[in-house]
């Protein structure tokens, strides 16, 4: 049936539109809310002029306080949260001590940024951030490092690769500021910081893998979206370098240490030793009381055991408390074989599974950059270059690590980690020596020296760990293999060069070794000086020479100085030590003992010259000539003796044709040093030395000349015999 009129009209209606009269209004609505408010009076409390404003409280040029300014933090607006970035830098370099008092909710405004979804706004935070965090006294930033790592380890994980790469940058500047808080934890799981870091890079990098499973096979657990730049992957692989090599040291001084003062590290003869605490008590032979201090473990000195300072039978043997009451043989077992085999490093495990997740990455990265950073024909790019030093540095610091670390446990994880070291070294030895035949530059010439020596030590890496040193039989140590010595030559005839001051990488002139330099090239001397018989003998002798004319040709206040002393020095005592199992044996090179004598003849010259200039490294020369004489040195002959004597006499005295009696250098030294005390120790041992011929007294003519009327002509009456 046909629909009825009414409700044709009321379809009709719904689609009506109601016809205007002129002059009438729109007419409202049924269903409009009335919005319309009234009111006496409206309060702007901040625009008031009867309001006082407090005139100390220090403002910015456009009168905001920091209070206003860490609001502004937290604008909608990316513009005024840029703008708060910089006028805050402006206050607080006009008024730094508002900082103080206001530092806690600065940090916590300024971490919300991190993650901010404007690229201008994490730039100026990152610009902020790299002005203040300096300038934060080190206690205080450490109160305020929970919160900036949780909210820039958050930021590892963000969903946009800009945001995580400016994460990173975040990260690399907390590595320079409180880097031990940064990498705490990285080896305990996802409880620490230092382990959510860490597998931000791993994710970062398509080499992710899980903590504490360090067996099997390895898992991506990767968080990257998009294949990374090369500008990205160098952030990335620059600042996993710098993490690695926080969290891998053993404690050993760094390229920012001073070299006047930096304490010795010489963890590559560590597994020449029987012991952990051997090699320790072995290193502090020649550890100057002004160095700083060591974080090495050591024991306390003990007025009973008087069995030659320097000594560690005493200390480390159990023998040495048999008159306890409750000693026993079970008691001396274990303690023996305590001492005699350390136990086995747990982090050894994860250091190996985190170079198996790397190596993959680190390889295709070398392939990927390396014909272009070292091409003959054209300029080398300098953001390749970077890339390849990254990719060197990260396996430096992995299989060094490795290298340190007891893994006779899991023989099997350690050949498949030498394995993986030998395949990357085989990439790279097509390019050594690195160089480059574009323009000259010195940075591309500084990172094709680094290069270099990282290339070294990778090598000696190789042939430190061929074959792990047999404790039981004193200097029997078996022969690396083949692949171990392979490019021997090549590395060998490179750091004859170096040491020699010889033209390297096709410059024309040589140049002086730099101290960093120097300490990454005693890994690979050591390597070659301490191998077998075999293919790297041959290169043994060569090395050795120019170790010892290079020490005795370097300038006696250069920085170098004090390195090549303690090597040497740790070199010639090393025949002497009874827990020493290694190869090395002066015996070998019977024709480096006379150049081996020149150098320790020439030392009184270095104390001369030295006088009061640089007092670690004078106390670290009368320690050696100090400890080779007390242990019988098979170095140290009648004519040594002789020749010691005879040279030491001005540095206390010297009698000068025209000028007369000149004081020598040992007046110049500080009482409270103790160093006074230690040069006549030394003038004590030389005179009743058995053997030598009669001293013709011009020594002891000196010294009395040079003590007479001071505080230490008691302490000579004592000593003298």
């Amino acid at each position: 049936m046909p629909k009825s009129a009414k409700k044709r009209k009321e379809k009709a209606a719904d689609f009506s539109k109601a016809k205007l009269k002129l002059g009438k209004g729109k007419q409202t609505p049924s269903n409009v809310i009335d919005t319309s408010f009234k009111a006496r009076s409206i309060a702007l409390p901040n625009q008031s002029i009867s309001r006082e404003k407090d005139v100390n409280v220090p403002t910015t040029r456009k009168n905001l306080s920091i209070g206003d300014l860490v609001t502004h933090l937290k604008h909608y607006n990316p513009g005024i949260r840029r703008d708060a970035l910089s006028s805050m830098r402006e206050l607080l370099d006009a008024h730094w001590e508002v900082l103080e008092s206001s530092l806690p909710p600065l940090l916590n405004a300024c971490v919300r940024l991190i993650a901010d979804e404007d690229a201008s706004v994490r730039k100026s935070l990152y610009q902020f951030l790299s002005w203040l965090l300096p300038r934060i006294p080190q206690e205080n930033l450490i109160a305020h490092a929970s919160v900036l790592l949780l909210f820039t380890t958050s930021a590892q994980t963000h969903i946009f690769p800009e945001i995580r790469l400016d994460a990173v940058r975040i990260v690399d500047l907390l590595l320079e500021n409180i880097p031990e808080i940064v990498v705490q934890g990285w080896d305990e799981g996802k409880a620490g910081h230092g382990a959510r870091i860490l597998e931000g890079y791993l994710g970062a990098l398509n080499a992710g893998t899980a903590f504490n499973e360090n067996h099997g096979k390895i898992q991506a657990t990767s968080t990257a979206s998009v294949i990374l730049t090369p500008s990205s992957k160098l952030i990335l692989l620059q600042s996993l370098s710098s993490f690695l090599l926080h969290a891998l040291s053993s404690g050993a001084s760094t390229s920012h240490d001073d070299p006047y003062t930096a304490p010795f590290d010489s963890w590559y003869i560590r597994p020449s030793f029987i012991s952990q605490d051997a090699h320790t008590s072995f290193d502090d032979l020649l550890r100057p009381t002004h160095s700083q201090p060591s974080k090495a473990k050591k024991r306390r000195w003990r007025a009973e055991a008087n069995h030659g300072d320097g000594d560690i039978f005493v200390s480390y043997c159990p023998f040495a408390d048999i008159l306890s009451p409750d000693i026993s043989i079970q008691t001396l077992s274990e303690s023996v074989s305590s001492a005699v085999v350390d136990e086995t490093d747990v982090k050894a495990p994860l250091v190996m599974h985190i170079a198996r997740a790397l190596r993959g990455t680190l390889i295709s990265t070398f392939l990927d950059f390396a014909p272009s950073a070292f091409s003959p024909n054209g300029k080398a790019s300098e953001t390749d270059m970077k890339l390849v030093l990254a990719v060197a540095n990260i396996a430096r610091s992995l299989y060094s690590s490795i290298a340190q670390r007891d893994t006779t446990s899991m023989p099997k994880d350690a050949q498949a980690a030498r394995d993986d070291l030998k395949t990357l070294i085989n990439y790279m030895s097509s390019y050594f020596p690195f160089s480059s035949s574009g323009s000259r530059d010195i940075k591309i010439d500084e990172a094709l020296l680094e290069m270099n020596l990282v290339y070294c030590q990778l090598t000696s890496l190789l042939v430190l760990t061929s074959k792990t040193p047999q404790p039981s039989a004193r200097g029997k140590q078996g022969h690396p293999d083949n692949a171990s010595a392979v490019h021997a030559e090549a590395v060998s005839e490179y750091v004859i060069s170096l040491l020699n001051g010889e033209p390297v990488n096709g410059t024309q002139l040589g140049r002086a070794l730099t101290p960093d330099a120097y300490v990454a090239l005693l890994p690979t001397i050591w390597s070659f000086v301490s191998s077998t018989a075999g293919p790297n003998d041959s290169f043994s002798a060569g090395i050795l020479a120019a170790v010892l004319s290079h020490a005795t040709r370097a300038s006696s206040k250069s920085a170098i100085k004090k390195l090549t002393i303690e090597f040497v020095g740790r070199l010639a005592l090393l025949d002497t030590e009874r827990s020493y199992t290694g190869s090395f044996r002066l015996a070998r090179f019977a024709g480096q003992r006379g150049a081996l004598e020149e150098w320790i003849n020439h030392l009184p010259k270095v104390l001369w010259e030295l006088g009061a200039t640089s007092l670690v490294t004078s106390e670290i020369i009368i320690r050696c000539l100090i400890r080779l004489i007390q242990r019988r040195s098979g170095i140290i002959h009648d004519s040594t003796i002789s020749t010691l004597r005879s040279r030491l006499a001005p540095y206390f005295c010297v009698e000068h044709p025209t000028r007369g009696r000149i004081m020598g250098p040992f007046k110049k030294l500080p009482i409270e040093s103790g160093l006074q005390n230690l040069s006549l120790d030394l003038v004590a041992i030389l005179q009743v030395y058995n053997g030598a011929a009669p001293s013709d007294g011009a020594l002891e003519e000196a010294v009395d000349l040079a003590v007479a009327g001071t505080d230490m002509q008691s302490y000579w009456c004592s000593v003298r015999q």
